[in-house]
């Protein structure tokens, strides 16, 4: 047996929503999350709870790309596809690479397996899928029966072990151990050990079908990647989401609370936030996203960290409550993990179109600061920061997320509590008051007026969603006063400015031809597409923006030192214009809207574009 050394591989589970692709997918990446490797990750699946068995649309999938180098995207490509029936190849074949292998499960390319996809013929057997691959035709269904012949199980729960002979196999041909995994079935079945014992039977029998079926000549090794000293742990951009709120509360000194309603994806968000009772988090899942944010304002109102999340229709439906906040001018926290729209549009894909919404979807102009995240462990530290912004400067902030970052996974070195800033919250006192009369708007030399927490004698004040009159906050109808008080408001977010870091160039030079503008979850694919090009990676400049609104004071200067600047999202172009209408500058758009991130090959066509 051939042992073959590799700097990076890409695997790419496929198969029915039923199959547990997403199981098998995450348990590989903890598996070689703890062995030592970096990794990233592409889960991506059907919107329905059981998407139609057997069809293109149905197919669930999981590609974890991992390296003995540090790396940025899951990776366009994969080296080993494991297809558990024919819908499974027809959509995934294409992401196999030339002399790749493809792992078929025999048993899901009979005929009502293919009438399912819609094939004419088996596409085992058409060069259009298969042409140039390694192909092993295994009948997984069969020997996962054979296996668990004496466990006495159901037709059901023997099919539904299929995917742990699976992966098995690919814990033997990639060399990784079985014990996480074998762990993994204690804890989660520690109430049926039958089927723990069932679970970690059928994953040895995969490994072991690996050493003695005599079919694969090599096996291969990705070395533990060079990553700086530290603690690691893997994580997905909603955990880091949950884990930073709990951290910036903590570091406020302030309760958290949650309010929100259920959607997809940023569901897990408060999934995760329910497990963290003992940190004195509060959740509170409500009858509709109207009462999740108003909840989470009434909980910032009296005194702790109200924070939400939702997804683009979500957020419509919270508008009114936004406007809300930015009148009160009150800490607030929102998370829009961002999908496919409009309308319920594709819920369990990716997109970026949510941007134009996050700057201007309310009535009446009511500015609100917005952050993003580039990656799944960048969640923690942008999240964190929002909320810095928020108590401190006594606005709602907006955090966009998305499908992408969010469902995804990357080994993350976690902070220490001392690495983390201090947030202080700007709480009512003595400089408020005046003559005997608490101002709850009089405001310090940043526009920033204080908090004034109820129960507190001498700092009783109005609340409401009609306008303020300035430093007393009685409602005002006043035309010069309205006037006043939007443009205080405006004023005091433009100062944030002042607060966040200068723009940075992620790589190339300071001055050039070509600057990619990049945001969010686009920068993985671009960071990526330039590392590896030897023609374009110094040639080429990238800088990645993740403070939105307001934008860096220095980026207008840095951006006019290129011949072209094009901003590449997936979306038709709305930070493109949020950055001409804010600095004045003309930059280019690369827009897409397919649902799935960019790939190397359309960054790189982008770019030769401009430089050819």
């Amino acid at each position: 047996m051939k042992e073959k050394q590799l700097e990076k591989a890409a695997i790419l589970f496929a198969g029915d929503s039923g199959d547990g692709m997403q199981l098998t997918g995450s348990q590989f990446t903890d598996t070689t999350a703890l062995y030592g490797n970096d990794l990233s990750t592409f889960p991506d699946f059907p919107a329905e709870i059981r998407a139609p068995k057997g069809t293109v649309a149905g197919v669930s999938g999981f590609q974890v790309r991992f390296s003995s180098k540090e790396i940025f995207s899951p990776g366009d490509s994969c080296d080993v596809l494991v297809a558990m029936n024919a819908a499974a190849l027809i959509k995934s074949g294409d992401h196999l690479k030339k002399g790749g292998i493809l792992i078929a499960n025999s048993a899901g390319f009979d005929k009502k397996n293919l009438k399912l996809a819609k094939c004419s013929e088996n596409p085992l057997q058409n060069p259009d899928f298969i042409g140039g691959k390694q192909v092993y035709e295994i009948d997984i269904s069969k020997l996962t029966k054979e296996a668990l012949k004496d466990f006495g199980l159901s037709s059901k729960e023997v099919d539904r072990s299929k995917n742990m002979f699976v992966l098995g196999f690919i814990y033997w041909l990639y060399n990784r151990p079985l014990k996480h995994t074998l762990e993994f079935f204690e804890q989660k079945f520690k109430s049926k050990p039958d089927i723990a014992k069932a679970n970690a039977y059928v994953l040895k029998a995969g490994h072991h079908y690996g050493e003695t079926a005599g079919i694969f000549t090599e096996r291969f090794t990705v070395a533990k990647a060079n990553l700086k000293p530290g603690n690691y742990r893997n994580i997905s951009g909603n955990h880091a989401v949950a884990l930073a709120l709990i951290s910036a509360s903590k570091k406020a000194d302030l309760n958290l609370f949650y309010g929100g309603y259920p959607i997809t994806p940023a569901s897990d968000i408060l999934h995760y936030l329910s497990k963290y009772k003992n940190y004195g988090v509060n959740t509170f899942q409500a009858e509709d996203e109207i009462a999740g944010i108003t909840s989470a304002i009434g909980a910032s109102f009296g005194g702790s960290l109200g924070t939400t999340a939702s997804s683009g229709p979500g957020i419509a439906l919270k508008g009114e409550a936004l406007g809300l906040a930015v009148m009160l001018e009150i800490p607030l926290v929102i998370v829009n993990v961002q999908r496919g729209g409009p309308s319920t549009g594709l819920p369990t894909k990716t997109e970026q179109s949510d941007l134009d919404q996050a700057l201007r979807g309310r009535n009446g102009d009511a500015p609100i600061p917005i952050l993003a995240p580039k990656s799944p462990s960048d969640c923690f530290d942008m999240t964190f920061q929002a909320v810095k912004i928020a108590v401190e400067h006594m606005s709602p902030v907006f955090v966009l997320s998305d499908g992408f970052i969010a469902n995804g996974t990357e080994p993350w070195k976690f902070p220490k509590s001392d690495d983390l800033s201090v947030i202080k919250p700007n709480y009512a006192d003595s400089k408020s008051i005046v003559d005997g009369t608490y101002l709850p708007y009089k405001r310090d030399e940043n526009g920033v007026r204080q908090w004034g927490i109820p129960g507190n004698p001498g700092f009783e004040h109005r609340v409401g969603g009609l306008e303020k009159e300035a430093e007393t906050g009685n409602i005002s109808y006043g035309r010069d006063n309205h006037q006043l008080m939007t443009d205080l408001r405006h004023e005091k977010i433009a100062k944030i400015a002042d607060f966040i870091p200068e723009q940075n160039i992620e790589s190339g030079p300071n001055k050039g031809e070509l600057a990619i503008l990049s945001w969010g979850s686009t920068y993985g694919s671009i960071k990526t597409a330039l590392d590896e090009s030897e023609v374009y990676k110094n040639r080429v400049s990238h800088i990645h923006l993740s403070y939105i609104f307001p934008l860096p004071k220095n980026l207008k200067q840095l951006l006019e030192g290129f011949d072209n600047v094009v901003i590449p999202e997936l979306n038709n172009g709305q930070l493109k214009n949020h950055i001409q209408g804010s600095l004045g500058i003309s930059v280019h758009g690369k827009s897409k809207v397919a649902g799935t991130p960019f790939n190397y090959k359309e960054i790189i066509d982008m770019i030769e574009d401009f430089v050819e």
